[in-house]
């Protein structure tokens, strides 16, 4: 917040988002991903290189005499060659990896409250090509939300929201990877606030490592379709089939 009051004026609006629109990754996601293919494809010409050079010394140590002369002149050589093959190479790998990830990024989609804005919080997740992923994850499932941002992710100005869920829980100690990702955002730090803001009204209270519970001022009521209510409803249907076959049984034994 600034001095105004007013706040922080991101892209797209936070009014948009906690409308529950549909917003994506910001372009810099894919220079993000250019880069790291890039780095990949140099140290593989590294790794292509040093291979030779270790090729090149076994073969000068078989030549009689001087081998420093006979290792330079394997080296240099063999070296347009490999090089050329490896670029030939790269056109059937690397190539399509710069052109499929714009296209890849380009089908994430993210929301978080529901796509409609109408229905239970949520946050809604659509990623894939070919095999297209669709997940909602629930305000009420949600046990840890943090955000990341990396070497690479402060460069091109990007960060990562991650989500653990109660089946998820303790996924973090364990190595393993959050449940769902809202990757390639530049406004990453203000999303994961918002939610923490909506985890705290939708219970009361939702404590994140040492912060201070504050009560809200407008508590969230109840959703009548919430898994608590259903697990009620469900406990006293269970009840209720007890109790006929409890007082049918004592009708028999008299």
């Amino acid at each position: 917040m600034e001095g105004d009051g007013r706040g922080i004026v991101i892209k797209p609006p936070m009014e948009d988002v906690t409308a529950g629109r549909v917003f994506k990754p910001d372009r810099r996601f894919y220079y993000k991903e250019w880069f790291g293919a890039f780095i990949i494809w140099f140290f593989l010409w590294l790794l292509t290189i040093g291979c030779l050079a270790f090729g090149s010394l076994i073969g000068a140590t078989d030549i009689a005499g001087d081998w420093v002369p006979a290792f330079w002149m394997i080296f240099y050589d063999w070296l347009p060659a490999v090089n050329f093959w490896y670029l030939v190479s790269s056109v059937f790998w690397f190539l399509p990896a710069i052109i499929a990830i714009p296209l890849y990024i380009r089908s994430f989609e993210y929301s978080v409250i529901s796509k409609a804005g109408t229905t239970m919080p949520e946050i809604y997740v659509k990623k894939g090509l070919v095999n297209v992923t669709k997940k909602h994850v629930p305000f009420r499932t949600i046990t840890n939300i943090a955000s990341r941002a990396g070497p690479v992710d402060r460069l091109f100005g990007i960060g990562t929201v991650e989500i653990q869920t109660a089946g998820f829980s303790g996924g973090a100690q364990a190595g393993r990877s959050p449940e769902e990702k809202l990757e390639g955002i530049t406004f990453y730090e203000q999303v994961r606030d918002f939610v923490l803001q909506e985890l705290r009204r939708f219970r009361d209270p939702y404590v994140i490592g040492t912060e201070v519970v504050h009560p809200v001022d407008k508590p969230v009521p109840r959703l009548s379709d919430s898994l608590d209510d259903e697990i009620l409803i469900t406990l006293r249907e269970i009840r209720d089939v007890l109790s006929r076959i409890d007082k049918k049984f004592n009708e028999e034994s008299r």
